[in-house]
């Protein structure tokens, strides 16, 4: 009884802050789809790849925002459990794109059935000594351990790397995220979803801005070999927005606006460097998109890249400097 007692206190000190965060989301959300039903209306039934792209991704946005929303209802364990699936989704995509061969069986099985749920199962019993250093150090290891059963040396460091490194960004560095939930701040208990808000908000808004401000005044391209659509005006234009963003958001964070601004901004520089780490390997690998699970965003780690590298950072500068 004194259990459940206690989850619901938690849930009562939580819900004023994601009441006004997610009002706040759904009017942006609104504000979106009517600028966008209004240009398709000036369009008179002309076909636009633009706009019907630019429908496609706001609609997509709405369902995203139900399901983390939903998840949010639910508590921890619903949390836990959807960044759990989102890490099998993109450890599916990346590993599909990312060519094996049936040496590597005994590997991937292990990182799907056993590294990944395990993993997360780490988080949801806080056993933080572990869930930190299973994938980086035992699983790192194991991995080329299992990809020699085969006795099959065609391209082996470059497959052993494959899956380190998928299970790396897809597991590791998104199990982060839900483990924002089990850091103890003083003055804070009960609130941690909202640090995944943060998070999460910041970060995608960093991307959307840039592109953004990229379209508006962009000029010089930062990073032509490996993203073309990417421009120092937008880098900075949204780097510098989705900062000052943070900062406006330090009222749902225990930090104060300019910690909160100092955070956003080094997350948001993550971000864009883990942007350009997977569009690295994408042109490595001849694709533009990791999948198409998701309408007008493309696949999981499409919408995912900034987020795996800005989780841990997040994370571990929270850790160290206030819980």
């Amino acid at each position: 009884m004194s259990a459940n007692l206690a989850i619901l206190i938690e849930r009562v000190k939580v819900l004023p802050h994601s009441v006004l965060l997610f009002l706040g989301v759904a009017g942006v959300l609104l504000l979106a789809t009517a600028i966008a039903e209004f240009l398709r209306w000036r369009t008179r039934g002309r076909p636009s790849p633009v706009i019907a792209n630019l429908t496609a991704r706001i609609r997509a946005w709405w369902v995203m925002a139900a399901v983390v929303g939903a998840s949010f209802l639910i508590g921890r364990v619903g949390v836990i459990v959807l960044f759990a699936l989102v890490s099998l989704f993109a450890l599916r995509e990346f590993i599909t794109l990312t060519p094996t061969r049936r040496s590597d069986y005994y590997a991937l099985a292990v990182a799907f059935y056993a590294a990944l749920p395990l993993q997360y199962w780490l988080v949801y019993t806080d056993w933080y000594g572990l869930y930190t250093l299973l994938i980086p150090v035992y699983a790192f290891l194991l991995l080329p351990i299992l990809s020699t059963v085969g006795g099959d040396t065609t391209h082996y460091l470059e497959r052993a790397a494959k899956v380190q490194w998928g299970l790396m960004i897809c597991v590791f560095c998104i199990s982060h995220v839900p483990a924002l939930l089990n850091l103890d701040i003083p003055g804070y208990e009960g609130r941690n979803l909202l640090l995944i808000a943060f998070l999460v908000i910041v970060v995608q808004s960093s991307d959307v801005l840039q592109y953004v401000w990229g379209k508006l005044c962009g000029r010089r391209l930062i990073a032509p070999k490996l993203s073309p659509s990417k421009t120092v005006e937008g880098f900075i234009g949204g780097v510098a927005s989705a900062t000052a963003l943070g900062a406006a958001l330090w009222w749902i964070t225990p930090f104060t606006p300019l910690q909160a601004a100092a955070l956003a901004l080094v997350i948001n520089l993550m971000g864009f460097y883990g942007g350009l780490v997977m569009s690295a390997i994408k042109r490595d690998r001849g694709i533009k998109d990791w999948g198409h699970m998701i309408e007008g965003h493309g696949g999981m780690l499409d919408r995912l890249d900034s987020v795996c590298f800005a989780a841990p950072v997040f994370f571990h500068l929270i850790r160290y400097w206030w819980a």
